[in-house]
Order: C-alpha cells, then sequence, then structure tokens
C-alpha cells in the first residue's frame, strides 16, 4: 500500500530577517536596520551627484528630524558636529552610509547609558536602604531591633523635649499598626519603621 502524502500545510515559515554585510560591519541587527532605512526613507531623496547611494540622500536640515523619528534627538548643540562627521565636505547632503554609520555609533552609546541608569537604579536602592537600617539603629541605640517605649524616652531625653509615656506610646501603636488604650504597646520593626518614613515623605539618599 503506497503511503500517503501529506496534506498541504496552509502554514506560510517567514524566514527571520539576516543584518546585510553593512549592518554586520557596523554592530546593528536586521531589525535596527530596517528601521533606520525606513527612517532614512521618509526625509531622503534622490540626487544627480549621489547616483552610488541607492537609498537617496539626506538634505543637512532633515538630519536631526529622521534622528528624532529614530528616537536619537539630538541636542541643537550637537548638530554641527554631527553633521560635520557624516557630511565632512559641507555639501549639504548625506547619503545613507556615513548616516548609518552615525546611527550604529549612537544606538551604541544610548544603549550603554540605559545600563548605567539601571546600575545607578540599582545602587541608589541599595544606598537608601543602608541609611534606612543607619537611621533605624539611631532609635535603637546601635541594635537590631524593634524600636522601644524606652528608646523613644531617651532620644526625648536626649533632644531635652517634655514628651509622655502615653504620646510615645501612640507613636509606637500608630507605627506597628496596634490599637490605642490596649496594654503596652509592642516595638516598631524596620519594615514598619520604613513605611512610616514612607508615610512621612522622607527618603533617604
Amino acid at each position: 500500500m503506497p503511503p500517503k502524502r501529506r496534506a498541504p500545510s496552509n502554514r506560510i515559515t517567514v524566514a527571520p530577517q539576516r543584518p546585510s554585510k553593512l549592518a554586520k560591519e557596523h554592530g546593528l541587527t536586521a531589525d535596527q536596520e530596517a528601521e533606520i532605512r525606513e527612517a532614512f526613507g521618509l526625509f531622503a531623496l534622490q540626487h544627480p551627484h549621489y547616483t552610488e547611494s541607492k537609498e537617496g540622500v539626506l538634505r543637512s536640515d532633515d538630519v536631526r528630524r529622521c534622528l528624532i523619528s529614530l528616537d536619537l534627538a539630538p541636542d541643537k548643540s550637537e548638530l554641527p558636529y554631527i553633521l560635520s562627521t557624516i557630511d565632512p565636505t559641507k555639501a549639504g547632503f548625506v547619503p545613507f552610509v556615513p548616516f548609518l554609520s552615525y546611527v550604529a555609533i549612537a544606538l551604541q552609546s544610548k544603549s550603554e547609558g540605559d545600563d548605567e541608569d539601571a546600575d545607578d537604579e540599582e545602587y541608589q536602592e541599595q544606598t537608601n536602604v543602608e541609611e534606612l537600617r543607619e537611621a533605624y539603629k539611631l532609635f535603637t541605640h546601635g541594635s537590631s531591633g524593634p524600636i522601644t517605649l524606652a528608646h523613644l524616652r531617651r532620644i526625648a531625653k536626649e533632644l531635652r523635649e517634655d514628651v509622655s509615656d502615653e504620646v510615645l506610646k501612640d507613636m509606637i501603636v500608630e507605627a506597628n499598626g496596634g490599637v490605642r488604650g490596649r496594654g503596652n504597646p509592642s516595638g516598631v520593626t524596620l519594615e514598619e519603621f520604613e513605611k512610616v518614613m514612607k508615610r512621612a515623605g522622607l527618603t533617604f539618599g
């Protein structure tokens, strides 16, 4: 009995795009290259002196607009430097290859800047935690906690503030979510202390 033929599949397999040789030379992915080409094409025009640039050329006045469309908006003060790099002869027109070369560098710089920002945020978060713990230890007199009524009495005395125990107890209850007027309040943990600081709008760092 002859083998049955498989029914033809209705699915269309799309081969993944591959970066061109030019894109590889500049460390760009196929998607990045396509995005650059699309943006360039929005502003490009054909010029008889640049027939070798099949993509056309950008007028110098359109370079910044094209970069903005790629989310690489430069400061106006940076534009003369950029133009001197991609249009060194000051012809007033920029072919595709020099433009792509600059965009590749700009994308790399932006990526590195994003990584540094993430590192800065992580460092700031770590710093905030450390400073919060240091502030907490000021209340607990260097111990791991919790902050007790005795700790608050000591601080009030050091600050030469005449604060009754009832008021101090209320402060602890307010911080740890306890119930006023029911026995001695328990202490304030580090996590509860942090919530109090945030409610008060205080930040560290």
